[in-house]
């Protein structure tokens, strides 16, 4: 099926909404840092230890599989002798979890055991399970007896649990009778300690990871009936918190909504070892969560770049969905989890119609709100630079952290300054808390107007995009409107600019009179863009891309200035070849 067949039918595009942001930055509160840290310290007590304790099992009662593919390049490093995560490696022979020396991304990739898909994806048992037992005896000699972060994040057990018994085969092989017992006994204390702190960990893919932690065990470990029930209730209740209506999960990621996607369905796989049918909630979840990732995959059917995602293939995307079993359509409209995806003739466009994520919900949120990416057929033309949760280890901290701002993605920049604050520690602070929204369908095409109140506080105005796709995907008109906020209106000038970041394959050539350029993608489609109410340059830019690696590219940018009484810049895109 087409993309525009798949998208030609009703989907609940709404004519109309208000997205509003509640609470400001979203970020914990005192009370709340206090409670959750008095938590972490109450795990090195005595009295924890004693919830601990209780008998551990002498095998599983079934091994479930893994139905998704590792990364054959991490897995033959393992093979090598070494762990590698995002340009980041230490041999194996060298771990020491004790002192740990590396980044928080290749911590939680080696603490999680998700390393354990990689390596059984490049080779057999009799010779991967050397490797798995090597490193994980270090890790139980590190971690089994004492409780202490980041080892027994919640999060971090939910995935280790649902990775060690899928991939049993691989550290339960040795004849090491000791060893064995040990591994099982700290599956135990894990799947106890999960009990009593799946509920604290942030809404988002981190309580879904808890959760689903702890039905894996209850299916897994002998006498866990009264634990699957107890859990079934606790992810019910961490998907309703955790999951739009729409499909989208909280930390508004791509990313993110493929991991909560792969946790699920390894879950699924825990009952189908036991030969039960997951709950009919999770079923549910998954189909909508799969709608609505399919709706942020462009005509490659790669994933778009939003809230520090980067550009996974669509070889990636299709594997995983196809593992899911859920046969779907992109979602048009995701209204709550914020995006709109307009798609005419193999044009895809896919707006951020939405405040960023709430602060407490996910780290790394990115002040994108009124971007869009585009793309013809398979080869995308404009994109944000996006990635800043994926890059690779040898990308400078600053730059990661230029990547969440503004002025890093294809929308208006007022004043050098993001529509959402990011402060120094990470977090988002003020900005956009209110987004309008109105969309359009008709024979003649798509159209999407929307507003938010990002720069309101500070400089007095509300940013207005309209985007229009013409129903045969050749056109896309455009129009970005600086309106004041209310009559107290501030004097002077405000500089502003309207960004479109292209796709390194794209070539540009500026005309003769400095007010249009030409676009030419890969397969020779020309795509001319012609600007009015500003001054247009091309200026260097960088893209992310699916490896996190930075690939330079350049960008499209109307410079003008706003009077008091607010300016407007109108733009196009039309396919000429």
């Amino acid at each position: 099926m087409s993309d525009d067949a798949a998208d030609s039918g009703a989907d609940g595009v709404a004519p109309g909404k208000r997205l509003v942001r509640t609470g400001g930055s979203g970020g914990l509160s005192l009370a709340d840092r206090i409670a959750e840290r008095l938590q972490r310290l109450a795990w090195r007590t005595p009295l924890h230890n004693m919830r601990l304790k209780g008998r551990h099992p002498l095998k599983l009662i079934a091994v479930s599989e893994d139905p998704f593919f590792g990364d054959p390049e991490r897995g033959n490093a393992l093979l090598d002798g070494m762990v590698m995560f995002r340009g980041e490696e230490r041999s194996i022979a060298g771990l020491d979890f004790v002192r740990a020396d590396w980044s928080k991304p290749f911590a939680e990739y080696l603490q999680s055991f998700a390393w354990l898909r990689d390596l059984s994806s490049v080779t057999v048992r009799v010779t991967a399970a050397p490797i798995a037992e090597a490193i994980m005896a270090r890790w139980l000699a590190a971690h089994a007896d004492k409780v202490s972060e980041p080892a027994w994040r919640a999060d971090l057990w939910g995935r280790r649990i649902l990775f060690w018994t899928a991939h049993a085969p691989l550290i339960l092989s040795a004849n090491d009778l000791v060893y064995r017992s040990s591994v099982l006994h700290a599956l135990a204390r894990g799947a106890r300690h999960l009990d009593r702190a799946a509920d604290r960990v942030p809404l988002g893919v981190p309580r879904i990871a808890a959760w689903c932690g702890v039905l894996a065990a209850g299916l897994m470990i002998p006498g866990g009936d009264p634990r699957r029930s107890f859990g079934e209730t606790g992810l019910k209740r961490a998907l309703d918190g955790s999951v739009f209506d729409d499909g989208g999960t909280v930390g508004r990621s791509p990313a993110g909504q493929l991991d909560a996607i792969q946790l699920l369905t390894m879950l699924c796989e825990s009952y189908q070892a036991r030969r039960l049918e997951p709950p009919a909630f999770v079923q549910a979840s998954l189909a909508k969560m799969v709608t609505a990732l399919l709706g942020v995959c462009h005509g490659d059917k790669g994933l778009a770049s939003w809230q520090g995602s980067g550009p996974l293939s669509g070889e990636i995307i299709a594997q995983y969905v196809e593992a899911t079993g859920v046969r779907t359509r992109p979602l048009k409209q995701a209204r709550e989890w914020g995006y709109q995806r307009l798609s005419h003739g193999g044009t895809v466009l896919i707006m951020d119609a939405a405040p960023p994520p709430l602060s407490r919900l996910v780290e790394g949120g990115c002040a994108s709100t009124l971007a869009f990416e585009m793309s013809d057929g398979k080869h995308r033309i404009v994109v944000n630079c996006g990635g800043s949760a994926m890059t690779d280890a040898g990308v400078p901290g600053a730059l990661t952290e230029g990547l969440r701002t503004t002025a890093a993605h294809s929308t208006l920049v007022l004043a050098d300054s993001n529509s959402t604050a990011i402060h120094s520690d990470g977090t988002l602070g003020r900005g956009v808390v209110e987004v309008e929204l109105a969309r359009h369908e008709s024979e003649n095409g798509s159209r999407v107007e929307a507003s938010h109140d990002g720069y309101a506080r500070r400089f007095g105005f509300l940013h207005r995009r309209l985007v229009a796709l013409a129903g045969d995907g050749r056109d896309i008109r455009g129009e970005d409107m600086l309106i004041p906020a209310d009559k107290r209106r501030k004097k002077g000038m405000t500089p502003f600019a309207v960004r479109f970041h292209l796709h390194p394959a794209i070539e540009i050539s500026p005309t003769a009179d400095g007010l249009a350029a030409i676009l030419r993608t890969p397969d020779g489609h020309l795509w001319q863009f012609r600007a009015k109410g500003g001054a247009l340059a091309v200026e260097d830019s960088l893209w992310i891309d699916g490896a996190g690696k930075p690939l330079g590219s350049q960008q499209l940018v109307i410079t003008a200035e706003s009077p008091p009484g607010g300016a407007n810049v109108s733009w196009l895109f039309h396919r000429a070849k």
